[in-house]
């Protein structure tokens, strides 16, 4: 297995990383915002993302997306094949594209919105922490990449200062490089739970 750096010439997997984030997006129920073909493109041909291959075979990618004038950036679409799942390959994809971030962009803040356990354990593990999402990019585009989340009307009712997704914030300034952390599974499980009987009876109310 080979994690890359994306060029142009992996442009042939644009629409299979497509197909698998929207597929993926379908089995949660939340979360993942679509990206068509030509937006992959975009984040291939310039540096900004990772793809994992096995030989020539599709396995995983993810993605750097750059806001408020380099101040902020964030490592979004981070999917794995479902041939490729449960192999621990999702974490090495992550760790990569972090890397990547820090080299690219160093003063950067490193954030990311998810609904998923598993990332937010990868994410708490290189440094991140949970932050309310008055502490990210207040850039309008990034947020109206939310649109196309099934749970976006959350995020408008409550004028976009939470969702079911929690932020998470690596900031260098603080924390220069990150260090292994345990993981308390059940916290995490508890502020999911949390948020969504406060903000799914609400939508429901």
């Amino acid at each position: 297995m080979d994690i890359l750096i994306a060029n142009e010439s992996h442009i042939k997997y644009a629409t299979v990383i497509s197909e698998t984030i929207s597929e993926s997006a379908k089995v949660r129920g939340t979360g993942i915002a679509k990206r068509t073909p030509e937006y992959i493109i975009k984040r291939l041909v310039n540096g900004n993302a990772v793809i994992a291959l096995d030989k020539d075979k599709f396995a995983g990618f993810c993605y750097i997306e750059v806001w408020g004038h380099q101040k902020f950036v964030a490592n979004s679409g981070l999917i794995v094949h479902p041939d490729y799942r449960n192999q621990g390959l999702a974490k090495k994809i992550k760790k990569a594209i972090f890397e990547l971030s820090r080299k690219k962009f160093p003063e950067a803040k490193i954030f990311g919105i998810t609904t998923g356990l598993a990332v937010m354990k990868m994410n708490y593990e290189l440094g991140y922490k949970p932050v309310t999402f008055s502490e990210l990019t207040d850039d309008p585009d990034f947020w109206k990449g939310c649109q196309t989340c099934k749970n976006f009307d959350i995020l408008t009712r409550t004028e976009q200062k939470m969702c079911l997704c929690t932020g998470m914030l690596f900031d260098p300034s603080k924390t220069n490089k990150y260090e292994s952390r345990k993981v308390n599974n059940k916290t995490f499980q508890r502020l999911k739970s949390i948020k969504e009987q406060l903000l799914l009876k609400k939508k429901k109310g």
